[in-house]
């Protein structure tokens, strides 16, 4: 009888895991699947960051996910849950898929970008991909410009900039 009750036990136990887990999965975004990558201290020891020396480009997604044989980055957002995801997440994402393809040798056929209230698949295009790779030329190109013009013209964006404090250009 001790072995029935301790074996109910350990089921009950194991059903309670599960859930905190699913629970814990789908409050980061996370889709179905295996994680094999993590930049968070929540699931364990942050990874070392995504490189491709031809782009000099690095990365560290939220996570990673494996689903069959595809490798989905996911990219987790804390402010305020917008309308369409915003354009600098979305190269942001494509940055990641980018690193992806390079790092494993599997295209991602889309992301996903976490927001607190919502979750957005953004498909991994090849023209996603082409203007992700223009606006990479674009920023190396600026580095070694001595000035480089504002590219917006939203106030809110200027409060919240680390460059404030030397900008000639702002706008609030």
């Amino acid at each position: 009888m001790t072995t029935l009750y301790l074996g109910l036990a350990l089921l009950l136990l194991a059903f309670i895991l599960f859930w905190l887990s699913s629970r814990q999965r789908r409050g980061a975004g996370l889709p179905g699947g295996r994680v094999i990558y993590t930049d968070t201290r929540t699931w364990g020891a942050v990874e070392k960051p995504l490189y491709d020396r031809l782009l000099d480009l690095t990365g560290k997604p939220d996570y990673l996910v494996e689903q069959n044989v595809q490798v989905i980055p996911v990219e987790v957002k804390s402010g305020r849950t917008p309308d369409a995801p915003y354009d600098s997440h979305i190269f942001q994402l494509a940055a990641y898929c980018l690193l992806v393809e390079k790092t494993f040798g599997k295209r991602p056929p889309y992301g996903i970008i976490h927001y607190p209230g919502r979750d957005f698949a953004v498909d991994y295009t090849p023209q996603l991909e082409a203007t992700l790779l223009d606006v990479l030329a674009d920023m190396r190109r600026d580095e070694y410009r001595a000035s480089v013009e504002r590219s917006h013209e939203e106030a809110q964006r200027c409060v919240r900039c680390g460059f404030r404090g030397v900008c000639d250009q702002r706008v609030a």
